[in-house]
C-alpha cells in the first residue's frame, strides 16, 4: 500500500513538472521581452539581487538555478566577467535561448535537470535563483535549500530573487491586486493574460518569513532581506567561513 502511495505521489510530481516544462518551453522566445511588463520595479528587483551576490574575488564559480533564458546570469556576467557560470534549468528551449545569448563564451555551461531532487553537483561560491523555485512544493523548496547549502564553498552566498506569499491572507489579496493592476495597465496587458494564468495555476508561493526561518535552521548565516516590493523579494544567506571564525554546519 505504501509503495502504491509513493508511486502515486511521484507520478503527480512528474505530471506537475511536465506542465511547468511545457509552459516555459512554449513561452521561451518571448520570455525576456515580457519580464519588464510583468515584474513591478523590474530594475530595482534585479539590481538588489546583483548587489547581494557579493564575492571578494573576480572569478567566482556561480550556479544559476532555474536559469531559463539567462537573464539573471547575464547581469552576473557583467559584474564578474571572469567567473565560471553554470545555467541549470528543466526547460531545454529556455536554455536554447540562453545559448544564443552567450554564444562563444567559454566560461558558460548549461545543464538540463530537474533540480527538485537531483544532485546539484560541483562546489560554488555564489548560487542564485530568480523566479523559479516558487514552482516547487514547499517541502521541495526546503530540501533544495539544504542541497544548496551543501555545495556552497565556505564563505559562499545564496541569493534568491523570488515571488513570496503575503504574511496574511489579507495582505496576499492586496499584493495580487497590485500586481494585476500593474500588468493590465501596462502596454502589453492583454498579451500577458496567459502569463498571469500560469501564475495562478503553477505557482506555489510560500511566506518570506517561513523561508528565512528555513535558511537559518539549515545553517546559513547573515540571512536577510535586501529588497521587497509586495510579492517580489530578494533574500540571501551566507555559508560560514572558517577563516573568519564563522560557523560551518
Amino acid at each position: 500500500m505504501w509503495i502504491q502511495i509513493l508511486f502515486l505521489v511521484q507520478d503527480t510530481c512528474n505530471i506537475r513538472m511536465d506542465e511547468i516544462t511545457k509552459a516555459f518551453d512554449s513561452g521561451a522566445s518571448a520570455y525576456d521581452a515580457q519580464r519588464r511588463f510583468i515584474i513591478p520595479g523590474f530594475d530595482d528587483f534585479y539590481e538588489a539581487a546583483i548587489w547581494a551576490a557579493e564575492w571578494p574575488g573576480e572569478n567566482p564559480a556561480i550556479l544559476d538555478i532555474g536559469a531559463g533564458t539567462g537573464l539573471f546570469s547575464s547581469l552576473l556576467l557583467q559584474k564578474y566577467p571572469q567567473c565560471t557560470i553554470t545555467l541549470l534549468d528543466v526547460s531545454e528551449k529556455m536554455l536554447d535561448v540562453a545559448r544564443k545569448r552567450f554564444f562563444g563564451m567559454n566560461n558558460v555551461a548549461y545543464r538540463i535537470q530537474d533540480y527538485r531532487c537531483e544532485t546539484l553537483g560541483g562546489c560554488y561560491d555564489i548560487i542564485c535563483s530568480a523566479l523559479s523555485i516558487h514552482h516547487l512544493e514547499h517541502e521541495e523548496k526546503r530540501s533544495l535549500y539544504e542541497r544548496i547549502f551543501q555545495v556552497l564553498n565556505e564563505g559562499g552566498v545564496f541569493v534568491h530573487a523570488e515571488q513570496v506569499l503575503g504574511e496574511s491572507g489579507w495582505q496576499q489579496v492586496r499584493n495580487y491586486a497590485y500586481w494585476d493592476e500593474f500588468v493590465m495597465n501596462g502596454p502589453q496587458g492583454n498579451q500577458l493574460k496567459e502569463a498571469m494564468k500560469r501564475r495562478d495555476s503553477l505557482d506555489k508561493v510560500e511566506r518570506l518569513s517561513t523561508q528565512l526561518k528555513w535558511l537559518t535552521e539549515i545553517g546559513f548565516l547573515d540571512v536577510d532581506v535586501v529588497y521587497k516590493n509586495r510579492s517580489f523579494a530578494v533574500f540571501m544567506g551566507r555559508k560560514g567561513d572558517s577563516r573568519s571564525g564563522d560557523r560551518i554546519r
